[in-house]
């Protein structure tokens, strides 16, 4: 097959699709790495979402027999630069601190994903220890969105995103802490999904992230790639200290019949901050069309206060930043500066990165409480809509924080008043995505953002499924797109 042919292919085809033709000798692995690194090259310039690439040891694992099987044989991808450690790359976590640190050991879900047949053609860009909802560093710079360049790919797996949407690759691995899947997702116009706690690994150098809100998974062009990567990564590894139910059957098959009508809570407004009329109007938009396939869609309000959901929240973040910073410069063999470090995180660390035990066992707990009191609602409904974002995607800057002299409630402000909903369902451990349904009238994606019951992916999926046939979005490409030859 020539290289055109395998191009036209990867224009049109998903990686379950992809992978299907290796598995039958089609196509080489190595020919569809040569492509996606020809598309990677032609749009990076101006997307700037690539950490480092890995070209060549991609190459040489090429023609290894597991690359050739497996569920998703053959296809290429890109691990996020965040605490997920591939074998000889850097490892910055966004940062200036790390220098050229590389480990010598694999983040557990990256070994999974090779297993499956995965080739890791390189890193993708993240913020400053993955706390900002726009992906822009003082060490990468801004990773720009492929639907336009003037405005943010979203964070902190923004680099992730914007690959996938941009068509160089059918998906990428990222994390999610508090929305860092699903908002970039929304931002990009592409499907983000956040498993259970605890249903996907975080180890060797994870035990619970951010007190078990973090939780590794991708973003995806289908829904039959996220349910397949679930399918190929899920299942705790060894020592995990969370460990969600995994479904018996594979996850695929929740995809292949329309789920029966559903009772799903919307919820247009969470905390101080309003929502805009965009979002409104595309929150608007996937209520109707649920109710169009025969799910009954019900307003509630949710009983959260923000403001303390936040203060709780960043009480576990400051100490695990802490934490972080002072084991990466354990591993670099010198302590950590503050001057190395963003304005963003100097303040995290300032107000919430001294609390004592007490105080974070306090947080841990008050999390836990929040998610008994969700699941004690999801009892009257199967799912909870909310928007993704506040507002249409941030332009690139918008975020910056440059003042160290801001106040942690300014700085909460100015992140949770953009994207207020998604990190609720970390500290609750339920599944949630971001599925990219409406796009506003500036052309820029605006995803709904569902909620699911603790351990039922499933129903996320089937929902998700359904969605995708009644309104396909893989036929809308951006501005800056791969396919352009």
């Amino acid at each position: 097959m020539g290289m055109q042919d395998i191009h036209h292919l990867m224009d049109n085809e998903d990686a379950s699709a992809l992978a299907e033709w290796v598995r039958r000798g089609e196509i080489r692995p190595g020919e569809l790495l040569e492509a996606a690194i020809e598309r990677l090259e032609r749009v990076e310039p101006q997307l700037n979402a690539v950490a480092e690439r890995l070209y060549d040891s991609a190459r040489e694992a090429a023609d290894t027999p597991e690359v050739g099987q497996g569920l998703l044989a053959g296809v290429p991808t890109l691990i996020k630069d965040l605490f997920s450690p591939v074998a000889g790359a850097a490892m910055t976590n966004g940062s200036r601190s790390l220098g050229d640190f590389r480990a010598d050991f694999e983040s557990e879900v990256v070994t999974r994903l090779r297993r499956a047949g995965c080739q890791v053609m390189g890193t993708s860009t993240s913020p400053e220890f993955g706390t900002s909802y726009s992906t822009e560093s003082s060490r990468f710079g801004a990773t720009r969105n492929p639907w336009s360049t003037r405005h943010s790919a979203g964070g902190s797996s923004g680099g992730a995103a914007a690959l996938v949407a941009a068509r160089v690759v059918p998906f990428a691995h990222g994390n999610d802490g508090g929305g860092s899947l699903r908002v970039p997702a929304s931002c990009c116009g592409v499907f983000g999904f956040k498993p259970s706690r605890g249903l996907l690994p975080s180890g060797p150098m994870i035990g619970e992230g951010w007190a078990g809100m973090g939780t590794p998974h991708a973003i995806t062009l289908s829904v039959r790639d996220s349910a397949a990567l679930l399918d190929a990564t899920a299942g705790m590894d060894l020592g995990a200290p969370y460990a969600a139910p995994v479904q018996t059957l594979p996850y695929v098959t929740a995809l292949q019949r329309d789920p029966q009508p559903l009772r799903i809570a919307l919820v247009e407004q969470l905390g101080p901050w309003p929502t805009s009329p965009q979002s409104l109007q595309a929150v608007g938009e996937a209520a109707r069309l649920c109710e169009s396939l025969g799910h009954r869609v019900e307003p509630v309000n949710l009983p959260v206060v923000l403001p303390e959901f936040l203060d709780q929240v960043f009480t576990i973040i400051g100490a695990s930043t802490r934490h972080y910073v002072d084991l990466l410069g354990q591993m670099r063999g010198f302590a950590v500066q503050a001057e190395e470090l963003e304005v963003r995180t100097r303040i995290i660390l300032r107000d919430k990165g001294n609390v004592n035990g007490a105080q974070y066992a306090a947080a841990v707990e008050w999390i836990h409480t929040l998610g008994r009191q969700l699941a004690t609602f999801m009892h009257d409904y199967d799912l909870i809509l909310t928007p993704v974002l506040t507002r249409e995607p941030v332009q690139i800057g918008e975020l910056d924080v440059e003042d160290v002299c801001m106040s942690l409630d300014q700085l909460l402000e100015r992140y949770h008043s953009y994207s207020p909903f998604t990190a609720l369902f970390n500290a609750s451990g339920q599944p949630a995505m971001s599925v990219p349904l409406s796009w506003s009238s500036n052309g820029l994606p605006m995803g709904a953002h569902f909620a699911g019951r603790f351990g039922e992916e499933s129903t996320l999926l089937a929902l998700a499924a359904q969605l995708e046939r009644a309104q396909p979005w893989r036929d809308r490409v951006p501005e800056v797109n791969a396919c352009r030859r």
